[in-house]
C-alpha cells in the first residue's frame, strides 16, 4: 500500500509542476495576443497542445506495482571438502615452486572443518505499465556473516620456507547491494504473438540441462557459491507464442571485460517448444552457440573456443502418475585447450539425460511417497595428458550454462569445490583443468524419493553414483608418495553421494530446512585423498 501511495504522490507532484508551467505558458501567450496579432494566437495554440501532451504523459505511467522478496539465513557446516583430512591451518607443505599453482592452492587451504552463517536478501519490484509494457527489478545482498576472504594470491613463508596458510583480508563489499534482474518486457511488440525482454533476466529452457543459470558471485562475498542468488543473463530475448508452439531466440553477453578488447563471451540460440494435447507431453528442439574468447587466449593459432550445441528434449506421462523424460545433445565447433596450442582441434561431444518418476503411491498412501531415477552421461576426451602438440578431435563435454544440479557436493567439483587430488592433477593454462571435474567425462546414476509425514513436513532422500567414461591419469608428486614424474592411473569409480533433506513449512511465509550430505570417494582417489566429505546446511527462509 505504501508503494502505491508513494508513486501516486510523486506523479501528482510532477503533474502539479507541469500544470503550473502550462498555466505560465498560457498567460504569456495571452499577453502576446494582446500585443501581437493572429500569429501569436496560432503560436499559443501550438504551445498549449505540446504542453498538454507533456502533462498527460505524466499520468500515463504505472498501473500497478507489486513488491515481493525473500530472506534466507543458512548455517553451513562442512568437513573434508577437499577429501584430504591431513592438512589444516597448521603449515604442512613446503613452499611450491614458482608457477606451481596447484600446490599453492592446495597448501593455502585452511581448516578441514568449516562452520559459518550466510544470509541472502532479495527484493523484487514488478511494475505493469500501459500498452503491454512492464518491468522487473530485483535487488540482492548475499554475504557470509563477518567473514574475511582468504588472500588467494599471497602466500607468506616462515624461516623454514613453509607456507603459512592462515592468511585473510577484509571484504569491503560485504554489505553492498547488487542488481540481479533489471529488464523491460514488451508484449505484442509490433506483432501480437511477439514478446520482447530486454535487460538482465533469468533464462531457463527445459530442465536447465543446457541453459538454465549463469551462476555468479560478483562481490565475492560468499564461499558456498552454489547458493548464490545471482543466476541471470544480460540478454535480449524474443518469444513468439503460437500456442501450442513457442519459439524463443536469445542473445546474451556473458563476459565483456574491457570494452573493445577481443576477449568476450557470448551466447546465442533458438529454442522451439511444442505442448501436446494428451499424455501431458511436451517436446523441445534447440541450438545454442557459445563464443568464448575469455579463457586461455591462444598465442599460436587464430581460433577461439566455439561450442555449437544442438539437442532435443521430451517428456510425457504414458501412464497416469508416471513421467518419463529424455534429453540428448551434441556439441561441435573449435577447441582451444592450451595457451600455446600448436594445432587447431575440432570439437565433437555428446550428453544424455534419461529419467523416470512414479507418483502412483502418492495417491494411495498417507505419506504420499514419490520415487524416481535418473541417468546422465557427459562425454569425455580420451587423451590422458594432453600437451600443446596434441591434435585430433576433442570429445570432452562443455557444461554451457547448466541450471539443474541434483546433488549437494559432487556436481560442483571442478567448478566450486576442488579436491586435493584434482588440484595436484591440474594442468597450467589448460581449460579442462581438473581431472575429476564433474561436468565432463562422467556417468552418474541418481535414485531419489520423498515422503510427507504431515502436510507441512517433507522428507527427501537421494543416492547417487559417479564414475568416469575414460580413466584419467595424473602426474604424481612427493605428496602422493610415488616417484616424481610417474603416472598413476586411477580407477573409473569416482564415488557415492547420499543426500537427506527435511523441509518444514512453519507458516505460509516461513519455512525451515535441514540438508545433510555425505560424499564417499571411490577408487579413483588415492589413499591420501579419499576422506568422506560432509555437508550440513540449516536454512530458515521468509518469503513475502
Amino acid at each position: 500500500m505504501i508503494a502505491y501511495v508513494d508513486i501516486d504522490i510523486k506523479r501528482k507532484l510532477k503533474g502539479a509542476y507541469i500544470s503550473a508551467r502550462v498555466l505560465n505558458i498560457v498567460i504569456s501567450a495571452i499577453r502576446d495576443r494582446s500585443t501581437g496579432g493572429k500569429m501569436k494566437v496560432l503560436r499559443t495554440i501550438c504551445v498549449l497542445a505540446i504542453a498538454l501532451c507533456l502533462a498527460t504523459s505524466v499520468y500515463a505511467g504505472t498501473q500497478s506495482v507489486k513488491i515481493s522478496g525473500d530472506l534466507s539465513v543458512r548455517s553451513i557446516t562442512r568437513g573434508n571438502y577437499d577429501l584430504d583430512h591431513h592438512h589444516g591451518e597448521a603449515a604442512e607443505y613446503t613452499a611450491p615452486a614458482a608457477g606451481d599453482l596447484a600446490r599453492a592452492l592446495n597448501a593455502a587451504e585452511t581448516s578441514d572443518f568449516q562452520n559459518y552463517f550466510m544470509t541472502t536478501t532479495e527484493l523484487q519490484i514488478d511494475a505493469d505499465l500501459t500498452d503491454n509494457v512492464s518491468t522487473v527489478i530485483r535487488l540482492y545482498n548475499q554475504r557470509d556473516w563477518n567473514v574475511r576472504t582468504q588472500a588467494a594470491a599471497d602466500f607468506a613463508t616462515d624461516q623454514d620456507n613453509v607456507i603459512l596458510s592462515n592468511l585473510h583480508t577484509g571484504n569491503a563489499e560485504e554489505f553492498d547491494v547488487g542488481v540481479d534482474l533489471a529488464y523491460i518486457e514488451l508484449k505484442e511488440f509490433l506483432y501480437s504473438p511477439l514478446t520482447l525482454k530486454i535487460g538482465r533476466q533469468d533464462i531457463w529452457f527445459g530442465k536447465g540441462f543446457i541453459v538454465g543459470a549463469n551462476l555468479q558471485d560478483p562481490q565475492g562475498t560468499i564461499n558456498a557459491n552454489e547458493y548464490t542468488a545471482v543466476s541471470s543473463f544480460d540478454a535480449l530475448r524474443a518469444t513468439l507464442d503460437y500456442d501450442p508452439w513457442t519459439i524463443d531466440a536469445i542473445l546474451a553477453l556473458i563476459w565483456e571485460n574491457d570494452i573493445g578488447s577481443q576477449d568476450d563471451q557470448t551466447l546465442t540460440g533458438i529454442n522451439v517448444g511444442y505442448v501436446f494435447d494428451s499424455y501431458n507431453a511436451e517436446a523441445e528442439a534447440y541450438w545454442f552457440h557459445k563464443m568464448d574468447k575469455s579463457t586461455v587466449p591462444p598465442r599460436l593459432i587464430k581460433e577461439h573456443n566455439t561450442v555449437h550445441t544442438i539437442g532435443v528434449r521430451g517428456s510425457a506421462d504414458p501412464i497416469e502418475n508416471w513421467t518419463l523424460a529424455a534429453e540428448t545433445a551434441f556439441q561441435f565447433g573449435d577447441f582451444v585447450g592450451f595457451r600455446d596450442q600448436v594445432d587447431t582441434r575440432g570439437r565433437m561431444a555428446y550428453a544424455f539425460d534419461v529419467s523416470g518418476e512414479c507418483r502412483y503411491f502418492k495417491e494411495h498412501f498417507a505419506w504420499k511417497p514419490i520415487v524416481g531415477a535418473e541417468y546422465i552421461l557427459y562425454s569425455g576426451d580420451n587423451e590422458e595428458r594432453p600437451t600443446r602438440y596434441t591434435n585430433g578431435m576433442y570429445r570432452g563435454w562443455d557444461p554451457m550454462y547448466r541450471g539443474k544440479f541434483d546433488t549437494a557436493y559432487r556436481e560442483f567439483v571442478g567448478q566450486y569445490n576442488f579436491t586435493a587430488q584434482g588440484l595436484r592433477g591440474m594442468q597450467p593454462d589448460y581449460i579442462d583443468t581438473f581431472q575429476d571435474a564433474s561436468y565432463t567425462n562422467q556417468h552418474q546414476v541418481l535414485a531419489y524419493g520423498s515422503l510427507m509425514p504431515t502436510d507441512s513436513l517433507r522428507v527427501d532422500g537421494k543416492v547417487a553414483f559417479f564414475w568416469q567414461q575414460y580413466a584419467r591419469s595424473m602426474e604424481s608428486t612427493a605428496l602422493e608418495q610415488l616417484p616424481a614424474g610417474e603416472l598413476s592411473k586411477q580407477n573409473l569409480f569416482l564415488g557415492t553421494e547420499i543426500d537427506l533433506q527435511l523441509t518444514w513449512d512453519y507458516t505460509e511465509d516461513v519455512s525451515f530446512g535441514l540438508l545433510a550430505a555425505w560424499y564417499i570417494p571411490g577408487n579413483f582417489y588415492d589413499d591420501r585423498n579419499d576422506d568422506t566429505a560432509t555437508d550440513l546446511v540449516g536454512t530458515v527462509k521468509l518469503s513475502f
